[in-house]
């Protein structure tokens, strides 16, 4: 145990051991274990597909578990999932608030449902319209909201009754760059205010951002669990860069693996590669080499190491795919 840590600090609020879920013949999650402590933001980091969505909706109490154990804040909820329900805020990939409804009637129905008194539950409608600059659209019926604010109003209900847990699916795919950036802060903000956060996300860069800790899960396993800081400590000392040129990688790259044997190459797509050594990379010799195999290179960049190659590394899945992924999911995700 880590030192000048309270209890609270180390009580798990999430712990999941061997749970599994099918769908017919298809396994969307495989006998996963993991544990979320009190006041950590934990990222499920995974592609579309890989069972993020399935692990949540079994947390949550939405779907059943074939198998396995669930405990929320020390209840088993394996089997009434709804004995924890108090102790979680939900916010789903797609809005479940109601359009005909203004932003503050539909938190002040979630505060309702919750048990909120009526003069509680207007003050606190009121000050997270204020909090999530929503203050002006406030009355304004929620299915005339934008996908960015939609997306924020869901967050705000999902916290309207102080819950122990905040559960986020993808909470920013979807939505346009400007919008996505104030959820992160507000995500960010929540978290610093004491908010235990399960955070799923296929955006590696959203991860490594908001996250103390990390689950990769690919086809319905977990691969690896640790901290954003542990995980980047075997790249920190690594020089890494991309190089374009006009050739085929694949014939380009056994030449110079053959040339520069203190390096490591690897092809990222058809006229590119990425070079990684633990010493600087001489990037004039790399250049004229392959130009003497007659291509021209018409980019050589230095790379800042990131969780995007320990996520490559670990799962096998090139970034580009995870970057690619279709805005709208689609099955068990």
């Amino acid at each position: 145990m880590e030192t000048g840590k309270s209890d609270s600090e180390h009580f798990s609020i999430v712990e999941v051991a061997e749970l599994s879920k099918k769908f017919d013949k298809m396994t969307a999650v495989d006998k996963i274990c993991f544990n979320v402590r009190q006041g950590e933001l934990f990222g499920f980091l995974g592609p579309n597909g890989a069972g993020k969505t399935t692990t949540i909706n079994m947390l949550t109490g939405l779907a059943r578990p074939d198998s396995g154990t669930i405990r929320i804040g020390g209840l088993d909820c394996t089997e009434n999932p709804k004995k924890a329900q108090h102790l979680m805020g939900i916010v789903p990939d797609e809005s479940n608030l109601y359009p005909e409804l203004s932003g503050f009637d539909n938190l002040c129905f979630c505060a309702a449902l919750y048990g909120m008194p009526k003069k509680e539950r207007l003050v606190r409608a009121g000050e997270l319209l204020e909090t999530f600059g929503l203050k002006e659209a406030g009355n304004r019926k929620f299915g005339g909201y934008s996908k960015g604010m939609k997306r924020k109003l869901t967050i705000a209900a999902g916290i309207i009754h102080y819950p122990k847990i905040l559960f986020l699916d993808e909470p920013t795919t979807g939505i346009d760059v400007a919008s996505a950036r104030q959820i992160r802060q507000l995500i960010a903000d929540l978290h610093r205010d004491g908010t235990t956060i399960f955070l799923t996300t296929h955006y590696i860069e959203e991860a490594e951002r908001l996250c103390g800790r990390i689950a990769f899960i690919v086809k319905g396993r977990i691969v690896q669990t640790e901290t954003v800081a542990n995980l980047l400590q075997p790249v920190q000392e690594k020089h890494i860069m991309l190089i374009s040129f006009s050739a085929s990688a694949k014939d380009i790259v056994k030449e110079l693996a053959s040339e520069f044997r203190d390096i490591q190459i690897y092809p990222v797509s058809a006229g590119q590669i990425r070079v990684e050594s633990e010493k600087p990379v001489r990037a004039g010799a790399l250049a004229r080499f392959i130009e003497d195999q007659g291509a021209e290179v018409t980019e050589a960049r230095k790379l800042n190491p990131s969780l995007e190659d320990i996520f490559v590394r670990i799962t096998g899945i090139e970034v580009n795919a995870m970057k690619n992924e279709k805005e709208k999911k689609g099955g068990n995700s």
